[in-house]
């Protein structure tokens, strides 16, 4: 990897880092499922609109339908394990388990996906991830039963973003365009998750605040958009053991914000778990 790669996958986590923050520090004024369901629409309209102007059109995603309603499916369910999880747990601790992802997805890519088997080092990267998800989850003095569901949730959410990375390397969705994947994630989310906010009478309790609406367009141009599609963008031009290792960022941004922002406390028993984990993952993708 050259400076520039690397450059950008670090900005790279440090703005998914800052997602659960920008969720969390907002979700009195709207709840994350709706959230997760606006930023969702609003992000489908900015990539319908690249699509297109790059030669892309409705027929095209007629060849990929079945893996794009999966891998749609899979994104729904992430986002909705998150949204659900916040209303419980902290910003930083979600940072951790929803970044178990890349542990997920190497054991299904292992099951399923020839020429992608497990090293014994990565083996035991795998055994300390699990290991510092039990420390990390054990009870704590410093946290309700609620966190711990809420970081259960986390982990839901970490296990489906794996499985949509499986069905992408599985299916034809491996050589199909950026723009076209990030678009069955987007619509089918939007058309999952905005229904069940109206229902709940979530969506029409929003309050649309100044701070509300800032956070909405972050995660709507910065995270929905622009920093999915430069991942994608750079899968294509490097490996994705290369741009793996710096994965474990994610989630240390992720504590640091919830920490330095939203004034979250830390256990001792979720750092050294967390770390653990940390350990885990890079053992894994590097």
């Amino acid at each position: 990897m050259d400076a520039t790669a690397a450059s950008l996958m670090l900005l790279f986590c440090l703005v998914l880092g800052f997602q659960q923050v920008a969720i969390k520090g907002v979700a009195e004024d709207i709840s994350p499922i709706v959230q997760m369901g606006l930023r969702s629409i609003m992000a489908l309209c900015l990539v319908g609109g690249l699509a297109y102007w790059r030669g892309i059109r409705w027929a095209d995603m007629g060849h990929h339908w079945a893996p794009g309603l999966l891998v749609g499916l899979g994104f729904a369910a992430e986002f909705a394990f998150i949204a659900w999880g916040l209303t419980y747990t902290l910003a930083s601790h979600m940072s951790v388990f929803l970044y178990t992802a890349p542990i997920f997805a190497a054991l299904g890519l292992h099951l399923w996906v020839p020429g992608e088997q497990l090293s014994i080092r990565q083996w035991w990267g795998v055994g300390l991830a699990f290991l510092g998800m039990v420390v990390a989850m054990a009870p704590s003095g410093a946290y309700s039963i609620e966190i711990v569901i809420g970081d259960a949730l986390g982990l839901l959410a970490g296990l489906s973003w794996a499985a949509t990375t499986v069905v992408i390397r599985r299916t034809s969705l491996s050589e199909a365009p950026a723009e076209l994947t990030l678009s069955y994630q987007l619509s089918v989310t939007a058309l999952l998750l905005l229904p069940v906010a109206a229902m709940s009478g979530q969506l029409m309790s929003a309050q649309f605040t100044p701070m509300a609406i800032a956070s909405l367009g972050f995660q709507t141009l910065i995270i929905s958009f622009a920093a999915l599609l430069l991942w994608f963008t750079l899968l294509r031009r490097y490996r994705a053991s290369q741009l793996g290792v710096f994965s474990f960022l994610a989630p240390l941004f992720g504590i640091l914000f919830g920490t330095l922002l939203l004034n979250e406390p830390l256990s001792i028993n979720f750092v050294i778990g967390g770390g653990v984990i940390l350990v885990g993952i890079i053992l894994v993708t590097r």
